[in-house]
């Protein structure tokens, strides 16, 4: 059954490629436990990124939160895409009869040449001074009336395969942290490991070896940690 839903869905992102045109990405991931990979994607030339691509850190951050048990969906937040372009990105939770997520449908808009139209009329009809005053440094209204609560705290960036979304998520997790990874206490590694479980690194394969490796330690180390948590791997 679940494979019959996201085949349908494999059609809906082709179809959303081509009428949403170039400066759409859509793209299709399948939740399996043995996938949890781009399975459809249309113009992928956005992120760099292809079928077999691992998760977002947004969307394994999503998946940890439980956000599908309150939203269908989450539009509009930030998206950082490989050449620095910022995205605004959605995701649909697709869900089973149990209302359990199978899958999610992204879509990731670059809007960076219409920001250069945007530009290129202002600097026509405004003075480069005005603009420098009273347009450059205030936030965009109309995507900020996009916004959602959900979507405030999101920023999404787009790995091309699991080991560099891992090594993402934990220097994203340890930049604050001056001491080197493999020297630290128990308790700084704790509290470490309670940073990566929420942003969901112990939802990917290989993660328990990964972590051990960074802290120069075993993988039944990081299981206990994991256990004396009450956090599941």
């Amino acid at each position: 059954m679940t494979n019959d839903i996201l085949q349908q869905y494999s059609v809906i992102v082709q179809f959303l490629g081509k009428t949403l045109g170039p400066d759409y990405e859509v793209v299709l991931h399948d939740l399996h436990p043995d996938h949890n990979q781009i399975v459809a994607i249309a113009n992928s030339h956005i992120s760099g990124r292809s079928i077999g691509s691992p998760l977002t850190n947004a969307s394994l951050k999503m998946l940890i939160d439980k956000a599908y048990e309150t939203d269908d969906f989450i539009c509009n937040y930030k998206g950082i895409s490989e050449n620095g372009h910022i995205l605004r990105s959605s995701t649909m939770f697709i869900k089973d009869a149990q209302g359990k997520p199978i899958g999610l449908l992204c879509i990731n808009f670059d809007d960076s040449k219409f920001l250069q139209l945007q530009d290129a009329l202002l600097s026509v009809i405004h003075p480069s001074d005005y603009i420098k005053a009273h347009l450059k440094n205030n936030p965009d209204a109309s995507k900020a009336a996009l916004s959602s609560p959900a979507a405030d705290s999101i920023t999404e960036n787009f790995s091309m395969d699991i080991p560099s979304l891992m090594e993402k998520i934990f220097q994203d997790a340890t930049v604050s942290i001056p001491t080197p990874a493999d020297r630290l206490n128990q308790q700084e590694r704790k509290d470490i490991i309670e940073k990566l479980h929420k942003q969901g690194l112990f939802q990917m394969k290989g993660a328990i070896n990964f972590v051990a490796g960074q802290f120069s330690c075993s993988c039944a180390t990081i299981y206990r940690y994991l256990s004396e948590l009450k956090l599941s791997g």
